[in-house]
């Protein structure tokens, strides 16, 4: 290291003596180079040690899908600073602005050596500062950091204006300058005063206006627009003559604008939209577009508005809508509630996003699944009598039976029963995971809690994730996240149900002849095509009816933020009336365009007693649809041929029919639970002879059935007065006898239906 030293002081000292022995000239061109580099290392440590400010916070901007502003929000500090991108500076703009404030503004590197000689000069000669010789990227920098206006603030916003236009390119310090300019109030940048002044983009500005926006930066005070138009017009004018003798537009154009009046005042800000407005805010970008279509977001307020006006009668106060267009997946309209300006009725609480219980809105899509599965077709029969879920025992809206109806009638009157029935058939896990993956998040929270009553609303969904539900419906069962953003194309669809399936769907839900269809409607004729389903949620609380067609889906709910049940409530008579003035006025006259059948699918004859292809032995068919190798096809068991007596008393078995003197007859065969509701209402049927009870028969097919008591059900025990536990099964029509044992001990014989009572005891 020692022997080092000398090595390095001795080159150092031989290059000295080198630049000694160089000409003069030389010797101060490297002299000027050190100088360069060692203030260029300066720049740079000041660049790293005091970096340039942050960029300002901008007003959040909601627009809606051409561009149009529909909403905007203040910054933190309470200004309205919205952002001009730059595609919004237009070449007018950007030649006027330049022109006026700094027309070397290309040329020069954040500072103009010329023009700071310039207003030194002029300066001493009239012993006061009256030119500062600030530069665009100068002025940015004292918007972006305010001083006193003194020669150390002037050597700050130097060095802070080398460090910009080290960062950023002349564009984007030309839109910085567009974004920051004082506008008067609280009102900052172009595109703020664009629309705040004359309702429109910058990029639509006149040369009149933009020439009267770029005068008011040097006056704020006095040069209020809508205030002061008449001084403003008289410094434009004079801007614009000072154009044409610059020789920047031609006579011409400096005309027309000097003879355009200005009319501009100060507008309010637009409010459309507030509900999907605020949640667009939290995206964090300074501008959005959403999908909305501002004119039909506009109607259906009003719709919805004038809609709920006389309901409140009722004391029914709110209800949201939500449209989405099936052919792009974005949600055109939203409507969070009938007016969000309502402070005093929670006109603030969004609608469409609230959890709610959804009725019988979910049903379609179990039938559908049911379908996909090889459960059912339309025309196949679901027993609609009393039933016993583990307990769980649903009744129908009207609370009354209906026997064994179709999937169609059972669909389209909406009936609770058969529904549980498929769905405890299908297995709820399958109807959670197509509701989890059509984004139903409550319903994926509580996953695990809910039981067979999901299908009847005992679950939470909202609005915008059943109308996102139905809207794949009418995408042939492909679901698409619904879409509130125009750039928003991340998401990527699902299949929820077959394209058959849908079809299905789409044919039994657009039938009119339903109890459903509101009893007032008077514009039947001027309804469109449409498939709907309605929903009531339990006490009333909530009125949901949702439809489409090939363009729209249309979701609506109707009732009170509160809860409130009323009597009145129902999808039917409140919430299908709304959708039904939607779609009149949003896409009426569209019958044409329906939905084609896929070739996934055809059409088939079936036995009308059960929907299954017919046997040999049916007289009633009708046609039906069905998915070829997916949907059932073993034929008609409806009726069953039974070996009978002469005299038509008894049944005989295979194993103890006689040689002789019986016959062969044809009836229909009906389950234990459709004969013990015929037995119930004494509807007459042809029953099957009880069993020769002469034979020990040997059952072939399903055993009896106990209805009562419920499995795994607990009966507490009053040790005054035990009330006694009531038995009860069905069997085949032609079981003439039961035997009741308790705990493998016989307790009673009884006849098939018969109910028979035991008195408690405690244990199991």
């Amino acid at each position: 290291m020692f022997s080092y030293a000398p090595s390095f002081f001795s080159a150092a000292n031989t290059a000295n003596n080198h630049a000694a022995s160089l000409p003069a000239w030389q010797r101060r061109g490297w002299k000027m180079l050190r100088w360069i580099a060692a203030l260029f290392l300066l720049f740079m440590s000041i660049n790293v040690l005091f970096p340039p400010p942050d960029l300002p916070a901008y007003s959040t901007i909601i627009t809606d899908n051409k561009g149009q502003v529909i909403h905007a929000y203040l910054t933190p500090d309470e200004k309205w600073r919205m952002k001009t991108e730059l595609h919004e500076i237009s070449p007018l703009l950007q030649q006027t602005i330049v022109h006026k404030e700094d027309r070397w503004f290309y040329y020069h590197p954040g500072i103009n050596p010329v023009a700071v000689g310039r207003a030194l000069v002029k300066n001493i000669m009239r012993g006061r500062v009256t030119s500062g010789a600030s530069t665009i990227t100068m002025q940015v920098v004292r918007l972006l950091e305010p001083r006193p206006r003194n020669l150390w603030s002037k050597a700050i916003e130097t060095i802070r204006a080398l460090q910009l236009e080290w960062r950023y390119s002349k564009s984007e310090i030309l839109q910085l300058y567009l974004n920051l300019v004082p506008m008067g109030g609280n009102i900052e940048g172009i595109k703020s005063a664009s629309w705040l002044y004359f309702n429109k983009n910058p990029d639509h500005l006149s040369l009149a206006e933009i020439t009267a926006l770029s005068i008011i930066p040097n006056r704020p005070t006095s040069l209020r627009m809508g205030r002061n138009n008449a001084l403003i017009v008289s410094e434009r004018n004079r801007w614009l003559q000072q154009f044409e003798k610059d020789g920047l537009y031609p006579h011409t154009d400096i005309a027309d604008a000097i003879a355009e009046p200005l009319t501009a005042t100060r507008l309010p800000v637009p409010r459309m939209a507030p509900h999907l407005s605020q949640r667009l805010r939290n995206s964090g970008q300074a501008m959005v577009q959403s999908t909305l279509n501002s004119e039909l977001q506009l109607k259906t307020e009003k719709l919805v508005a004038d809609y709920v006006r006389p309901l409140r009668i009722y004391n029914i106060h709110h209800a949201a809508v939500v449209i989405i267009n099936n052919q792009t997946h974005a949600v055109e309209a939203y409507i969070g509630s009938a007016d969000f300006t309502d402070t005093i009725d929670g006109g603030q609480v969004n609608g469409a996003a609230a959890v709610r219980q959804p009725g019988s809105t979910l049903k379609p899509l179990l039938y559908g699944l049911c379908i996909d599965a090889g459960m059912l077709t339309p025309k196949m029969r679901i027993n609609d009598v009393a039933s016993n879920f583990g307990g769980y025992v649903p009744e129908n809206y009207d609370q009354q039976f209906n026997g064994a109806v179709s999937m169609e009638y059972a669909l389209s009157h909406s009936l609770n029963i058969p529904a549980v029935k498929m769905l405890h058939r299908l297995g709820k896990e399958k109807m959670v995971a197509a509701l989890v993956k059509a984004r139903f998040n409550q319903i994926a929270k509580d996953e695990k809690k809910l039981g067979l009553s999901m299908i009847l609303g005992g679950c939470g969904t909202t609005l915008e994730e059943l109308t996102g539900l139905f809207s794949a419906f009418a995408t042939e069962g492909l679901y698409h996240a619904p879409r509130y953003q125009v750039q928003d194309s991340s998401q990527r669809p699902s299949r929820i149900l077959s394209s058959g399936a849908s079809y299905m769907l789409h044919e039994i839900l657009s039938n009119i002849e339903r109890p459903d269809f509101p009893v007032h409607w008077q514009a039947t004729g001027a309804l469109p095509r449409i498939a709907w389903k309605t929903g009531t949620s339990y006490g009333r609380r909530d009125a949901w009816s949702i439809g489409y067609n090939t363009k729209y889906t249309v979701g609506v709910w109707v009732g009170n933020f509160s809860g409130q049940g009323i009597p009145e409530l129902s999808g039917a008579s409140i919430a299908t009336p709304l959708l039904f003035r939607i779609f009149n006025s949003i896409d009426y006259d569209n019958d044409k365009n329906w939905f084609r059948m896929p070739a996934t699918m055809d059409s088939r004859m079936v036995c009308a007693d059960s929907g299954l292809p017919p046997a040999e032995h049916c007289q009633h068919v009708t046609t039906d649809f069905f998915l070829p190798l997916i949907s059932p096809a073993a034929v008609c068991n409806a009726e069953k041929e039974v070996m009978i007596s002469a005299d038509e008393r008894i049944s005989y078995c295979v194993n103890c029919v006689p040689a002789n003197g019986f016959k062969r007859k044809w009836y229909k065969e009906a389950a234990p639970e459709l004969q013990a509701y015929f037995d119930q209402r004494q509807i007459a049927y042809e029953r099957i002879p009880p069993h020769n009870p002469q034979c020990q028969r040997v059952f072939s097919g399903n055993g009896p059935t106990i209805v009562s008591p419920d499995n795994r059900a607990e009966y507490f025990i009053e040790k005054s007065q035990p009330e006694p536990i009531m038995l009860r099964c069905q069997a085949e029509a032609d079981v003439a006898r039961v035997y009741w044992y308790i705990n493998n001990r016989f307790y009673k014989a009884a006849l098939p239906g018969e109910a028979v009572f035991l008195p408690p005891k405690r244990g199991r």
